[in-house]
């Protein structure tokens, strides 16, 4: 009884520091720069603009970088996800990657640390991110090429119409992997248990 009345209290306390007025509407500058991108979708496919921070408009000139950092990080979070549930049942062979060894995927970083094969993982990501992304960045940035762009069109439709669906789709599934992959830890860390975390 004592929780709930002070959660109320606490909830009449915050609307204090809440305005009446409404919100601001977005202006016709960060319309155009968010028009420029694929992605400005949500789940149902309807039209979703999500800049609460006014980035768009405050940072234009940096809104390639933008793109290309949640290209990138979605991608990564979506190997990440992989990774995190197929080492649950599979993994790499040796002593050192065993399940004896390493018997939770969540210790595995702090483990490997210790042995050395981290620090190599750290040097090739470190080479690839200055061989390739650092370049890729500064075209993005120069409009030399659309971000995440790396030319791998192989299994990329022909329709443009089919591509920039593929292109939503990429954003919202890398957009999901960011969140899921700190739940996964999260939930790996609090129970102790492997997939499925409970």
């Amino acid at each position: 009884m004592k929780t709930a009345a002070a959660l109320l209290a606490l909830a009449a306390s915050a609307s204090a520091f809440t305005t009446s007025k409404p919100a601001a509407p977005r202006t016709t500058a960060m319309e155009a720069a968010m028009d420029d991108y694929v992605g400005s979708v949500n789940l149902f496919g309807s039209e979703f603009k999500f800049d609460p921070l006014n980035l768009s408009e405050t940072y234009s000139p940096f809104l390639p970088w933008f793109r290309e950092s949640e290209l990138r990080h979605g991608r990564t979070a979506m190997i990440a996800v992989v990774g995190f549930i197929a080492t649950d049942f599979v993994r790499l062979p040796g002593e050192m990657y065993s399940f004896e060894s390493i018997p939770k995927t969540v210790d595995a970083h702090d483990a490997l640390l210790h042995n050395g094969p981290m620090y190599q993982l750290l040097l090739w990501i470190g080479l690839f991110d200055l061989v390739i992304t650092a370049p890729a960045a500064v075209a993005t940035m120069n409009g030399e090429r659309e971000a995440g762009d790396f030319g791998q069109t192989l299994f990329a439709p022909s329709d443009p119409a089919a591509m920039k669906k593929k292109q939503e789709s990429e954003l919202m599934n890398g957009r999901l992997a960011m969140c899921a992959i700190g739940g996964i830890a999260t939930q790996s860390i609090v129970t102790g248990h492997g997939f499925p975390y409970l």
